[in-house]
């Protein structure tokens, strides 16, 4: 049997999937960005993870807009609210996109017309900062998506250190990904990293998608981005412990540097020839903070998000350094199959 043209086949249904808890004010903006796409081939799928604001009165003002459900957990975390989201999926592809996430209007649009040459099953977008985000969240967006600060391991189309793992503010998969590797585990960071890690194994083909980005807020001050930061550390490894292909040398190096600096400053007041090594990293310090400065200036415009990229990017790695000394401590006293924790009392504080 003959088939029609793809041209003339109608666009595949997309599946917008979206946990909530207490972001009633972070939903609202996403929804709002929903409400502007130019194509309309879409549902959006809110999972409340037991939220205590006013997070289902702020769904209700947009539930006439377009496809959209609204489903409710006592608080379970992130990936077993993405289960439930796929569970009651009517999509062809389903889509995780994070509450502190807005899109651009054309962002179905530029995905309809990726899909339209199948040659991926499972994908993953760039999150960048909206000319309209303060400052410091550009700063942020700057340590958190430059090579400098990350290695192009969450995605780029350049050189990246590490392999790509597609990441719950900005991935997508295609039914039968779901259909053959079931859902998320049950890691409150991570989940998503080890579940592009099945979808490697499975032997699905993953992309990235340059033209299909994100604007993402993260988190609004230091002291949340430290420990967000933090916990992505111990994140790392839990991780390898689940399968040693995503613990690499690149993820050690923010701890090494740390622990290294630590060790020069203290012995550089007992051994004269260390104060030489001290001065060496110092140098090497300032001047990958000068690059950042400078690179960070240029791409904002802004000498002020230019001075906090260098505050960012210093908490970035002193964060995820800890984190993942703090994780690889734990490890040790910690049985198989349990899961090492950060931060969980007044996380989002």
């Amino acid at each position: 049997m003959s088939h029609p043209p793809s041209s003339v086949l109608p666009p595949p249904f997309i599946s917008i999937i979206v946990p909530a808890y207490n972001r009633a004010d972070e939903i609202e903006e996403f929804l709002s960005s929903f409400e502007r796409q130019t194509a309309k081939n879409f549902e959006v799928i809110v999972v409340d993870d037991g939220s205590t604001d006013d997070t289902k009165e702020v769904v209700e003002l947009h539930k006439l807009n377009f496809v959209f459900h609204y489903l409710f957990q006592q608080n379970k975390g992130p990936g077993a609210a993405r289960n439930l989201g796929m569970k009651n999926a009517n999509g062809d592809i389903f889509v995780f996109i994070d509450s502190d996430c807005t899109v651009p209007e054309n962002y179905i649009e530029n995905l309809t017309r990726n899909l339209k040459n199948d040659d991926f099953d499972a994908f993953g977008g760039p999150d960048t900062c909206h000319k309209s985000f303060s400052p410091f969240l550009k700063a942020i967006n700057y340590s958190m998506t430059s090579f400098i600060g990350t290695g192009g391991t969450r995605g780029s189309e350049g050189k990246q250190l590490a392999k790509y793992y597609p990441r719950s503010f900005n991935m997508g998969i295609k039914r039968e990904v779901y259909e053959k590797i079931g859902g998320m585990n049950s890691l409150r960071h991570g989940q998503d990293m080890d579940f592009s890690n099945r979808i490697y194994n499975a032997g699905f083909k993953v992309k990235f998608l340059s033209d299909v980005p994100v604007y993402h807020k993260r988190r609004t001050n230091l002291k949340k981005f430290f420990k967000q930061i933090f916990n992505w550390g111990i994140t790392r490894i839990n991780l390898g412990r689940i399968d040693s292909k995503m613990f690499k040398p690149i993820h050690v190096l923010p701890a090494i540097a740390l622990v290294g600096y630590i060790v020069t400053t203290i012995l550089a007041f007992f051994f004269p020839i260390m104060k030489y090594i001290f001065f060496a990293e110092s140098s090497l310090l300032l001047l990958i903070l000068i690059f950042a400065f400078i690179q960070s200036t240029a791409r904002n415009h802004s000498l002020l998000v230019g001075v906090l990229s260098i505050i960012t990017l210093l908490t970035q790695v002193i964060a995820y350094g800890l984190g993942l000394l703090t994780g690889g401590i734990k490890s040790l006293f910690v049985k198989k199959g349990e899961w090492i924790t950060g931060f969980t009392k007044k996380y989002y504080k």
